[in-house]
């Protein structure tokens, strides 16, 4: 064997020891170690930040939002991800510009919707109730879009306003560290809270269906 052919063997050889050793550490023991110690100090949000019902059904996750159609519960912002929305494995907005015709048509649809199915809501439609998150998967609300649905929620469920404001601002969180983002309400975990304390709220019926009203 040449003396070229040692030297490129012996580079062949060092590169195959850094490739496997590097193959080791990053994609075998750091993943390991990053994931054990996720499970060890932040179990539940390492596993998805899963939530459950009364009943200890996995009913959904507190970071992917998920659609909400039936009065008696709060409703959230609008969704792009996917044919019918809070599709998860279609996440996106809608791409639609300022000056996009289709947008205008939708949101001002959608405005006309929110106000004839929430005649006694305080003053406008909030703008959040009407635009999608960038995700399509914003599991949020601001504490004034929630409150805002206070009413028709209330009428739904035969309750007092107040009662229903006082779920709401229970569920509210604050920023975090006191200083990092917004209030804001967490619809998936504030309906449940819903049925939690005053039971569930019946769901309007399909079209056509007859007998009691659907769940």
């Amino acid at each position: 064997m040449t003396r070229d052919a040692t030297v490129t063997l012996a580079l062949l050889v060092q590169a195959a020891r850094l490739t496997l050793v590097t193959l080791l550490l990053t994609g075998l023991a750091y993943p390991l170690l990053v994931t054990g110690l996720a499970q060890l100090l932040f179990s539940s949000r390492a596993s998805g930040s899963l939530v459950e019902d009364a009943k200890g059904r996995v009913v959904g996750s507190e970071l992917v939002g998920q659609g909400f159609t039936a009065p008696g519960y709060l409703w959230p912002r609008p969704s792009a991800a996917g044919e019918k929305g809070w599709d998860p494995l279609a996440s996106g907005g809608s791409n639609l510009g300022p000056t996009s015709a289709k947008l205008r048509a939708r949101v001002q649809a959608d405005v006309e919707r929110l106000q004839k199915e929430n005649p006694a809501a305080p003053g406008p439609v909030p703008a959040e109730l009407v635009t999608s998150s960038g995700s399509g998967l914003d599991p949020h609300l601001s504490p004034a879009a929630a409150r805002w649905q206070a009413p028709r929620i209330a009428s739904a469920r035969g309750l007092a306003l107040e009662r229903i404001l006082a779920v709401i601002d229970e569920a509210t969180e604050g920023r975090d560290l006191g200083f990092l983002g917004e209030p804001r309400v967490n619809v998936l975990l504030v309906n449940l809270a819903f049925d939690h304390r005053f039971g569930a709220s019946p769901r309007p019926a399909p079209p056509g269906a007859t007998g009691a009203e659907g769940r």
